[in-house]
Formats: structure tokens, C-alpha cells, sequence
């Protein structure tokens, strides 16, 4: 959605809005002399304000869309938040394809280009790790002890490695068998250990566990091959002669992942995992939108998004719907929404309307709301496709895979479907990395971007400033995605993020 430059105290989507968007701070009784109105209230910056009196039952508009109704009598300039503002109840038409358009696509001599490593197979990479990964938690000692072995100072002789990474968990045991979430778990493991980003995989088991390293890797298609170890605790010996066995083999896989050079391949190669947390009043209206500016610029080069966290697309599901590609992908993506209003009924959660406090704190009322603005991330192009969580993704453009909205799972999952980029947008500042894959980290507002600058890559506060619009920030966003695809180091990177987030989606029982 095009935004333009703002000027003055108060941001106004669209002329039929009811409400509008404080830039910075308004205290009760300033004049906001250009929009004939006083505030009746201190007005955060992010939040919202009356445009005119709104009735109690009236609906509630920002980007003109209804994202509640009045709960009593609004005054103008008064602040519209969760004290005063409710659900709207009513199904919405699903208007399946209606709003899909063709893509323009680049001609392949004109794709942009990054410096990918480029596997045996085919595959394109845009980190190189080797990968520890645990078939049950009680390996994750061993795995995270194997990798911390591997030093800077230990790597140094292999400077194509990016590093040793272990992917601990906290399930694989105690656990139904076979159920979905056993699926689940082992579809989440064999996609990060044949993550084109991870050059040799080493997997670690207790020996007891339900989740078997062998049945993991026969269920993978993980055969035992000079790219992929095995090791299980009870046979090697236990803990300490199993730490030392693991740093043996990963001794003898750092020659075979070290031996990779970087070389240009086509953007289409890249596959980004779309994430927005710690979101704000601003979020829809700079850093999603530019992101999804983003999206439509690698769509149109070849490339994917991956858009997720199924209930934070709840109650504008059919925005989703009338871009689907075909029916049949819309009624998956509804039939998906169906699934999660059993999962989560009876319980206090985001899917039932609720927001975190933070994002209430920077503006937020509802989930309609923030699913608005999160929505923003997948563009404009056609959905190609809707996908389980961490189900290998084989259609390119832009796609949606079902996930929670808790940002380490549902980027764990993307990660296992095969996201070689996480874009990750914030209003409130969210201090999140991910391994094998770089995260961008996208600030929603200037003032947040200058207080947390060690950990933000891009500044779409720049949009609300009235220094670029929405296309421009699109453009600019791209080329951060080519420059992080080609090797260079996000914040989150930089800063040792990544070694906590590996967090495989917990479905079911614990027994």
C-alpha cells in the first residue's frame, strides 16, 4: 500500500478513516490545528485518536478497513484504544483470485545477482555451518558442548565455515508416536539438516528415545554419507567419550564444508522468511509495507516470500484469499484458519483477539489490527501456494506456510522449509538472530532505530520522516537482501544471536 511523505503531528491512511495515527507524543489539550482537532487525551506516539465522533456500535476505520467497533460514545480527539474499541463480529467474503494479478516478471539475463555458494546438487546457499543437531533433548548437552569446542580460533584454518552451530530442543521423548507432532519434530530436523546453508550435518541421539536417530535419518531421507554423521550417547560411551566422538567427526567434516567458494547466481535463488514481532502502531504503515515492497521486487526477480504466524493473519484472511492463485489455495489457507479456531479454543490467546502487551503499549488495539499491518509483509503478488509447517516449500513467488505467532517457532519452521533469508520487522525492538539463516532486523521508527542501533539493519522510520516513500524503501530493503545473501554480516550476526532460537514447534502431549 503506497504511504506518502507525512508532515505534521498526526498520520491520516485514508480519507475515510475514522481514526488517526500520532506521529510522536501529543499531550491532552494540544491543538492539531491542521486537522481541526484538540486531544482530549496524552496520545503515545503509534496510537490512535478520534478524527470525529464515533457513536458507540459505529464501526472503527484505519486504512479503511474495519478493525472494530466503538464499545461506548467516542469523543473527537479522544484516544481509541482497548478501553473503547471491541471486536467486530461477521464472516467476510473470501472472494476467492479475486485480486490477482499477473506478475511482471524480470527477464532472466536482467535477475539481480548475489555471491552464492552453489552445492553439488544444485542447491544455493547463503551461509555455510556445519550442523549438531539433537534427536531428543537428552543429546542437547552434548551437541552444544561439541559445537562450543569449535572456537574462532579452531576455525580459523577453515574460513569458508561461518561456524558450528548445535540445534538443541526440548522434546523428541515422552511424546506421542507416530502422531503429528512426531511428524512434525522429525520434518523440522531433516529440513535444517538439508538446509543448502548447512555444508555437513552431525546428528546426536541418547539411544532410548522415541524419536530414533535412525529412524529420524531413514524418515528424512538422511542416509549416512560424507556430509552426514550420526552418533548415539549409549553406544559411544556416554557423556564425555561422546563429546570427544563428535568433535572427532566434525574434525573430518570442516575439510569437506570448508571447501566452497562463494560465486554469482541469480536472485531467484533467495527465499525469505517473512517474521514481524514486537510490532507497533507504525509497523503497518512503514517496515511491513516496505517489506512487502520488498517481496514484489524479488517476486519479480524469481525469488519467494514466505509469509507466517497463522494467527496473525486472523480476521484479514481474506485479503490473503482474494490473491490466491487459484481457489483450491485459498480454501487451504481458510481451511487452516478452521483448524486453529479449534486449537486455540477455550484459551486466552492471540488468535481470540487478543495482542501482547507490548504491542499494546505501542498502539495496537486487536489482532484485526495488527493482522492488518503483519499482512503487509506477503506484497502484493499472487499466493502460489499454502504450506505445513516446515513442509519443503517447491513453488517460488510468494506463499504462505502455517505457523504460531511466536517468532522463534514460526522462524524455525520457515528456516526448515528452506528460507536462506529471515526478514524481521519491529516497532518496539526485537532482539532476535537466527542460525543457519541471517536475519534482518527492520525498525519500524526512527527514535527506535537510534536506541537500539547495535541491533537494527534498517531504518524504515525513514518513511514516517518523509525521507523516502514506501517503493523507495522496497528498493533499498532489496539490496540489504543481496548484500546479507552474498556474506555480509547482519547486527543480530554480528552481535553471537542465534544459538537460543532453534524452537521446533511443540503440537502436542507431553506423556
Amino acid at each position: 500500500m503506497p504511504v506518502p511523505p507525512f508532515a505534521g503531528p498526526l498520520i491520516r491512511l485514508h480519507r475515510d478513516d475514522n481514526v488517526l495515527i500520532a506521529r510522536a507524543p501529543i499531550g491532552a489539550g494540544a491543538s492539531c490545528a491542521a486537522d481541526g482537532l484538540v486531544a482530549q487525551n496524552d496520545i503515545p506516539a503509534g496510537h490512535k485518536l478520534a478524527a470525529r465522533r464515533i457513536a458507540a456500535g459505529a464501526t472503527i476505520r484505519k486504512y479503511n478497513t474495519t478493525i472494530g467497533v466503538a464499545a461506548r460514545d467516542i469523543a473527537q480527539g479522544e484516544h481509541v484504544h482497548t478501553h473503547n474499541i471491541a471486536l467486530a463480529a461477521g464472516d467476510l467474503d473470501p472472494d476467492f483470485c479475486a485480486d490477482v494479478h499477473p506478475v511482471d516478471f524480470v527477464p532472466e539475463t536482467a535477475q539481480a545477482t548475489f555471491m552464492g555458494i552453489v552445492r553439488p546438487d544444485g542447491r544455493i546457499a547463503t551461509r555455510n555451518y556445519i550442523g549438531v543437531l539433537s534427536s531428543v533433548n537428552c543429546s542437547a548437552t552434548v551437541i552444544k558442548a561439541i559445537a562450543a569446542h569449535f572456537t574462532p580460533e579452531r576455525l580459523a584454518a577453515y574460513p569458508n565455515v561461518d561456524g558450528v552451530a548445535a540445534f538443541a530442543h526440548t522434546t523428541g521423548c515422552g511424546m506421542s508416536s507416530p502422531s503429528p507432532h512426531f511428524d512434525l519434530l522429525r520434518r523440522t530436523l531433516g529440513g535444517y539438516a538439508r538446509h543448502p546453508n548447512i555444508g555437513a550435518a552431525l546428528i546426536v541421539g541418547l539411544g532410548c528415545e522415541r524419536n530414533q536417530v535412525a529412524g529420524l535419518l531413514d524418515s528424512q531421507g538422511l542416509a549416512a554419507s560424507e556430509n552426514v554423521r550420526s552418533l548415539v550417547m549409549q553406544e559411544a560411551g556416554g557423556t564425555r567419550a561422546s563429546i570427544a566422538a563428535g568433535v572427532a567427526l566434525i574434525e573430518e567434516l570442516l575439510p569437506i564444508a570448508n571447501a566452497v567458494a562463494r560465486q554469482p547466481v541469480s536472485a531467484r535463488h533467495i527465499s525469505v522468511g517473512l517474521q514481524c514481532g514486537g510490532s507497533d502502531g507504525f509497523s503497518g504503515i512503514s517496515a511491513n509495507p516496505a517489506l512487502g515492497a520488498a517481496m514484489d521486487i524479488l517476486v519479480r526477480h524469481g525469488g519467494s516470500a514466505i509469509l507466517s504466524e497463522t494467527p496473525e493473519i486472523h480476521g484479514v484472511e481474506h485479503i490473503l484469499t482474494r490473491r490466491a492463485a487459484t481457489a483450491e489455495v485459498g480454501r487451504k489457507l481458510l481451511d487452516q484458519i478452521e483448524w486453529w479456531k479449534q486449537y486455540t479454543n477455550g484459551h486466552n490467546g492471540q488468535f481470540n483477539g487478543m495482542v501482547g502487551p507490548g504491542n499494546q503499549a505501542g498502539g495496537l488495539s486487536n489482532i484485526v489490527e495488527k493482522s492488518l499491518g503483519s499482512a503487509m509483509k506477503g506484497g502484493t503478488t499472487p499466493l502460489q501456494g499454502v504450506y505445513a509447517y516446515a513442509e519443503p516449500i517447491a513453488q517460488t513467488g510468494f506463499v504462505f506456510m502455517d505457523s504460531p505467532g511466536y517468532d522463534p517457532v514460526s522462524a524455525t519452521g520457515q528456516i526448515a522449509s528452506g528460507a536462506n533469508i529471515i526478514c524481521f520487522t519491529t516497532g518496539r525492538g526485537s532482539m532476535f538472530g537466527s542460525r543457519p539463516v541471517p536475519t534482518l532486523k527492520l525498525a519500524s521508527n526512527t527514535p527506535m532505530y537510534l536506541r537500539l542501533q547495535e541491533d537494527m539493519d534498517i531504518n524504515c522510520g525513514r518513511v514516517l520522516d518523509g525521507e523516502a516513500d514506501i517503493e523507495a524503501m522496497g528498493e533499498i530493503i532489496f539490496q540489504h537482501i543481496l548484500r546479507t545473501a552474498s556474506g555480509v554480516q547482519t547486527k543480530s550476526e554480528s552481535l553471537g544471536l542465534g544459538g537460543e532460537e532453534f524452537v521446533p514447534w511443540h503440537l502436542g502431549i507431553v506423556s
